[in-house]
């Protein structure tokens, strides 16, 4: 696939000095290297889903690969792990899942994943809904949350409901508002054109929407994004906010009780609101994850 993503590797400083640096690969996604505060030539490698493009980068800096993180089973986030084991022989950290065909070291809710030597420590969220099994790994003011999350939107439902990803998307929400949060896709530009739709007057998501398109015609990443900000843009975090409730009972044609309701209007909104964005008359494709 063709990488329109951002050729110069970004590097972050968040709250807290945890250093991560973005990885394009595919049309779209990011692959996140964690930084150790300790060895910062040793990385943590999150959602590796090609290896070459990984072990390209690794060479490039003199980087050591130190440990996998996946949130997921979907192939463009674990299609590298087999590859990067064989290569390096590191610990792969993941939910429970029948799709992973490596030596999985299986992790989730109230569990940590301790890296001492790395100077690295993440908990674990279970944050189902995009898949059945999807976590979260949450520490050092930052928190990379693979496709439950992205910037002023969601990640569709594979396999879960409306109800666990809006307790899901609850859980990331009620993070302190200064976390990091690393998401897996560059879907900001699209997502804030939904965005807009559904709060046509909300002037935060106006502004944000030149910045995202200001980046992206730099070739740099919009993400990571932070929960205030989200607070503020990403209408699956405003579901109590009478604006966006009022706009999914619009788009639904009756009123909407249940939190989970109105998620699932918005989704189903979203769904098919590429497709008409883009004025195409056909089913909407699966562009987004």
């Amino acid at each position: 696939m063709v990488n329109d993503l951002p050729a110069l590797n970004k590097h972050f400083q968040p709250h807290g000095g945890l250093c991560v640096t973005a990885v394009p690969a595919f049309s779209d996604n990011y692959i996140w290297l964690i930084h150790s505060p300790r060895h910062p030539q040793r990385v943590v490698a999150v959602d590796p889903g090609d290896a070459q493009t990984v072990i390209v980068e690794l060479e490039k800096h003199g980087l050591q690969l130190a440990a996998i993180f996946v949130t997921h089973h979907h192939d463009d986030h674990i299609g590298g792990v087999a590859g990067l084991i064989d290569a390096y022989s590191v610990p792969v950290f993941g939910c429970t899942s029948e799709h992973f065909q490596v030596n999985l070291l299986e992790v989730s809710e109230g569990q940590s994943v301790n890296l001492t030597e790395l100077g690295l420590k993440f908990d674990v969220l279970n944050i189902p809904g995009h898949t059945q099994n999807h976590i979260a790994f949450t520490g050092h003011g930052s928190t990379f949350c693979g496709d439950t999350l992205f910037s002023a939107g969601c990640g569709r439902l594979f396999e879960g409901t409306p109800q666990q990803m809006t307790s899901s998307l609850a859980r990331l929400g009620r993070l302190p508002p200064s976390t990091q949060l690393y998401c897996a896709h560059e879907y900001t530009v699209s997502n804030l054109n939904f965005a807009t739709a559904v709060e046509p007057t909300n002037q935060i998501i106006q502004r944000h929407l030149v910045k995202a398109k200001s980046l992206r015609q730099q070739n740099l990443p919009t993400v990571p994004t932070t929960v205030a900000l989200e607070s503020e843009i990403n209408p699956f975090l405003r579901l109590n906010v009478p604006t966006v409730r009022q706009a999914a009972c619009n788009y639904a044609g009756k009123v909407l009780d249940e939190e989970s309701d109105v998620f699932a209007a918005l989704r189903h909104w979203k769904d098919r609101f590429n497709s008409s964005y883009l004025g195409s008359k056909t089913a909407p494709s699966n562009m987004e994850k």
